[in-house]
């Protein structure tokens, strides 16, 4: 991410994630019945969108796969801090809808 962002990208970007997102989490949740799934999931998703390392690195080469990650973590703007947080509010929210629906009655799948 290039952090070359304009206002309206910005916006467009948070609302994409927060949406996105949630109706991610809100389908996972429907029909796994678990509440929190995503909102676990999500930073580890996070971290497959921001690394530049190969997965298997952190099972490998642990040390120079974490140290890695910090520094991307460290170099992230405002920006993109932002888009991301939005995604996990989405994937929140979405447990906070389902735990709503499922105690007012309704039974998905």
């Amino acid at each position: 991410m290039d952090g070359n962002f304009t206002l309206v990208t910005a916006m467009l970007s948070v609302l994409l994630f927060l949406v996105m997102f949630f109706g991610i989490a809100f389908l996972i949740n429907m029909l796994l019945r678990a509440t929190w799934l995503m909102a676990i999931v999500y930073p580890i998703v996070v971290i497959l969108i921001i690394d530049e390392v190969d997965f298997f690195d952190y099972f490998t080469a642990p040390t120079k796969a974490f140290l890695a990650l910090g520094d991307k973590l460290m170099s992230l703007h405002f920006a993109d801090i932002l888009v991301l947080s939005s995604g996990l509010l989405g994937a929140i929210i979405a447990g906070i809808v389902i735990k709503m629906l499922r105690k007012n009655g309704y039974q998905m799948f």
